[in-house]
């Protein structure tokens, strides 16, 4: 099972992973949970919208753009929460 995704720099420890191929571009749906502590970070990061992404577990690299995005809260800065995040990501011509 694929635990984990690394976005540029940033790996992220998953909870859930799937991946497919759609019209010839792979798409991959993640989820993981992200802690006030790391809400800024994480939010940051997202933002960007587009990302060299790598699988190390399926030894997979693209480069991919947010498709689809989700959380379960909607404020990460009240202390001591942690939200779910739900990320689908496409790949685009590098």
């Amino acid at each position: 099972m694929v635990d984990r995704i690394i976005l540029d720099d940033t790996e992220i420890k998953l909870k859930d992973y799937e991946a497919h191929e759609k019209d010839s571009r792979r798409e991959v749906a993640f989820i993981f949970d992200v802690t006030t502590e790391d809400y800024h970070d994480v939010a940051v990061l997202l933002y960007r919208g587009t990302f060299d992404v790598s699988i190390p577990e399926e030894h997979l690299e693209f480069r991919g753009t947010i498709i689809n995005y989700s959380t379960s809260l909607d404020n990460l800065y009240e202390e001591n929460q942690t939200g779910e995040f739900r990320v689908t990501l496409q790949e685009i011509e590098a």
